[in-house]
């Protein structure tokens, strides 16, 4: 039996293209003591991966071409030696882009029961753990703030805005088009989102915070994190998830204006993270995720596509903006 598996062929200099990937088979590997063998169910596509791409996510070592794409995926045991994970059992884990994978019993975590696997490549999984705890523990809101979240229909912020509704927060979006943000207000329930891309987007976006932003979700940096830092109280928090706007260019916008000079004005406090600082308290937010979404307080968007061949386009298309909500690629073998 063969594996299919997406390769970086290239590291892409400017714009990411499809071309940069190659599609190879090769044979099953050998399941050895304290392995098991999963065969990728589906998996999310997600534009810190890029970053990965450039070298510029030390967590994600050295860019490397020959190699396969990396992602989150859930699949199913296929083969095992390990009695804790019989056949049949469904786990998260790092799949890549490919139909099977081998791993060892520390890189899964099983899928609770009688829940919808895919639900675990957005809410309870990467994407939604990250704005749990981006939001809750680095924010920190309280019921009447003001808060903004920059790519707000993506994979992450729309999950931002949602938290913050449930916390008793007004939640303004910041997206790409008009599309996106008649989605989040008339679907995802935010007060009010605006298009950078509009050429009034300044005087839009002070009319959408009257009252200023308490707290700032950053996801793209660049340009929007510069509007933001002006919009933002005193006693402001910005919470750095992401820098997209970077992502995808040899010639990143520079840094905003107003650093340090309106954080020490304002006693703003600006916080990077990442959702392996808080790994000790994945299972209390998986709770409160999973109660969320039986309740009906917090829609679930996702975007999929089928074929693991669709995943070099999937990932062009996604760092352009045209994706709603965790894209998702189902592998069909």
């Amino acid at each position: 039996m063969q594996n299919r598996q997406v390769l970086i062929d290239n590291l892409p200099e400017g714009k990411l293209r499809e071309s940069d990937y190659k599609i190879v088979s090769s044979e099953l590997p050998d399941v050895k003591h304290d392995e098991v063998l999963i065969k990728t169910i589906s998996f999310a596509i997600t534009a810190g991966t890029r970053a990965g791409l450039q070298g510029s996510a030390s967590y994600a070592g050295a860019p490397k071409t020959g190699i396969v794409m990396n992602s989150t995926g859930v699949g199913e045991v296929v083969e095992s030696s390990i009695d804790d994970y019989p056949i049949g059992t469904k786990v998260l884990t790092q799949t890549g882009w490919q139909e099977y994978s081998l791993q060892k019993p520390q890189n899964l975590t099983k899928l609770r029961e009688g829940i919808d696997p895919s639900l675990y490549l957005g809410p309870l999984g990467i994407n939604g753990l990250t704005a749990y705890f981006g939001l809750l523990e680095v924010g920190q809101p309280e019921s009447g703030e003001t808060v903004m979240v920059s790519a707000a229909a993506g994979s992450v912020g729309h999950m931002v805005g949602q938290i913050a509704k449930i916390k008793g927060c007004k939640v303004v979006g910041i997206c790409g088009n008009d599309d996106k943000c008649s989605k989040l207000k008339d679907e995802l329930n935010f007060d009010a989102a605006v298009n950078y891309k509009d050429s009034n987007f300044r005087q839009n976006l002070k009319e959408a915070t009257p009252d200023g932003v308490d707290i700032y979700f950053d996801n793209t940096g660049g340009m929007i994190l510069g509007s933001a830092l002006f919009r933002l109280n005193t006693g402001g928090r910005i919470a750095c998830c992401g820098v997209v706007s970077q992502y995808d260019t040899n010639t990143p916008e520079p840094g905003p204006k107003g650093i340090p000079g309106l954080l020490v004005n304002k006693s703003i406090r600006m916080q990077g993270f990442l959702v392996f600082d808080f790994a000790e308290k994945y299972e209390e937010a998986t709770d409160n995720l999973v109660r969320w979404i039986d309740s009906g307080q917090f829609q679930v968007l996702t975007d999929e596509l089928d074929g693991l061949e669709e995943a070099p386009r999937g990932f062009v298309d996604l760092l352009a903006g045209g994706n709603i909500g965790t894209r998702i690629i189902n592998v069909i073998s």
